[in-house]
């Protein structure tokens, strides 16, 4: 049974840092592209970065890059995200996703809040 499990969501006030985990389960999940998308309240689901499986190639939704920072520990079966400088525009709900393949979305984690609020 596959699963990805978000944590680390939370409350942040502006300009701080917070890190996102997600443990993945019954999948190879070396072999996977890695992908944080998010959702702010009222809006669509926003791609946010992407790791590919090795962990080598990385990429950054323009609103992000040089904030966050994506990483993956393929021995410990865990995708990272970590947010630093955040700002009141990052709040969402952050899902972790997995892809067989380049912008394939196969798995869906259920989700960790975050809320940037001074």
């Amino acid at each position: 049974q596959v699963q990805l499990v978000e944590s680390g969501g939370g409350l942040v006030q502006p300009g701080g840092s917070l890190r996102l985990s997600c443990a993945a389960s019954g999948f190879t999940f070396s072999a996977y592209w890695m992908y944080w998308v998010r959702q702010a309240p009222g809006k669509g689901l926003e791609w946010v970065s992407s790791i590919e499986p090795s962990g080598g190639d990385k990429f950054y939704a323009t609103s992000v890059k040089g904030r966050f920072t994506i990483s993956r520990d393929n021995a410990k079966n865990t995708l990272f995200l970590q947010m630093t400088s955040q700002i009141s525009e990052d709040t969402a709900v952050y899902y972790c996703a997995a892809g067989s393949s380049w912008s394939i979305y196969d798995y869906w984690g259920q989700g960790t809040q975050v809320t940037v609020s001074s």
